[in-house]
């Protein structure tokens, strides 16, 4: 069963992996003993340009193993799961995961009520993040059988549309009804029932999966969309709350929930803003000026360019349909300097490649429209393949 742990041990440095064995270099690279970082770039990866056969590799490595960094991600498996997942089916080579026992784990995962009476009790029944997140002990020692989480949720319906699973068949009943537990006055969404930091995070990912279940009953539309347009800055771009600062993850979270939502339309700026909801020129100024000097996005004014922005940012200018500003040329030799000679996507040049970076680094070679790549939903953050099962 792919993404469970076991110890090997070598040179007194622990992995976390199944078997097989990975090769001698991945586990190399992977390990807490690690060379210079900049060992990890090709010197010719920007001349080879997009090196797909080594980013197969890398995702099929980290389907069947994590290495021992990713310990601390423990709680968050189902989501790992869903980056290699639907990473490879960007790359076209699905054919390499196990449908039927990924789609067994991810449906173990789920937490089921006892009865349709426990929906009206304000708990949330979706998708545990892992095994450990099924059973919680709480400070009296009392065992908390549903810890499911809406980011984990998301993930879990991500990746069952991914490998072609009926979603019809899934207790998508339970998930909508008790998501409602979730949405609070003004419109935002916690995680989890037991409390949490509220933001446009839950928002999109509530969103996401009203509109791939097909079913917007798990939340009110309209007070969710006043909370996003509460979120614009005075910049144009959003904030995760109210009042933040502008910021590339939260502001595509805010324009695909939208859309999503049918708040907005496709291709706004060739069309009359006039009566929109949202700023939109102020919003393509905010979003545009986020390519860098060096080609990549960044997440915020006055930071880093960095490989997941090419994503966030580039997935709303794609939205608005202003990509065609974008200088492609340069973005993607930015993410080139990102790209590592044994697969993966670092997030600055000169560092280690890592599965978060790496899903975001191969979707913004989708939008770029790579050779050999299947194309992604912008607005769901899988292929067009994958989302259009069911629709």
């Amino acid at each position: 069963m792919p993404f469970k742990y076991f110890h090997i041990k070598r040179k007194n440095k622990h992995h976390l992996s199944l078997s097989p064995p990975v090769p001698f270099a991945y586990r190399w690279i992977s390990g807490s003993s690690m060379a210079d970082s900049s060992d990890l770039i090709s010197g010719s990866s920007m001349e080879e340009g997009f090196e797909r056969e080594r980013h197969v590799f890398y995702l099929q490595m980290m389907y069947q193993l994590l290495p021992s960094q990713y310990q601390g991600q423990e709680i968050n498996r189902l989501t790992l799961a869903y980056f290699a997942i639907s990473g490879l089916d960007i790359l076209g080579s699905l054919h390499s995961v196990d449908k039927e026992e990924v789609v067994k784990w991810v449906l173990s995962l789920q937490a089921h009520p006892k009865n349709d009476a426990e929906l009206n009790k304000g708990q949330f029944y979706g998708f545990h993040g892992s095994r450990s997140s099924q059973f919680q002990l709480t400070d009296n020692r009392v065992w908390i059988p549903n810890g499911s989480h809406l980011a984990a949720t998301y993930c879990a319906v991500c990746i069952l549309k991914t490998l072609g699973y009926n979603l019809s068949l899934m207790d998508s009943e339970s998930i909508l009804k008790s998501m409602k537990n979730l949405q609070q006055p003004d419109g935002s969404f916690m995680p989890i029932h037991t409390g949490a930091e509220t933001d446009l995070r839950f928002v999109f990912c509530a969103a996401a999966l009203c509109f791939m279940l097909e079913n917007w009953s798990g939340m009110d539309r309209e007070k969710a969309k006043e909370y996003i347009l509460n979120c614009q800055s005075y910049d144009g771009g959003f904030g995760l709350i109210p009042g933040a600062e502008s910021h590339g993850g939260a502001t595509y979270c805010a324009v695909a929930s939208l859309r999503l939502m049918g708040f907005i339309e496709d291709d706004l700026v060739f069309k009359s803003v006039s009566s929109c909801i949202i700023n939109v020129p102020l919003l393509l100024e905010w979003a545009l000026q986020r390519q860098a000097e060096d080609g990549g996005f960044q997440g915020r004014s006055n930071k880093s360019s960095d490989t997941c922005y090419a994503f966030w940012v580039g997935g709303v200018l794609r939205i608005l349909g202003a990509h065609k500003f974008i200088d492609e040329e340069a973005l993607r030799i930015f993410l080139l300097t990102c790209q590592s000679q044994y697969g993966g996507f670092s997030k600055y040049p000169g560092q280690l490649p890592d599965l978060y970076h790496s899903y975001y680094g191969i979707s913004a070679f989708s939008l770029l429209k790579e050779p050999g790549l299947n194309p992604i939903s912008v607005l769901l953050g899988i292929t067009d393949i994958a989302a259009a099962i069911g629709l």
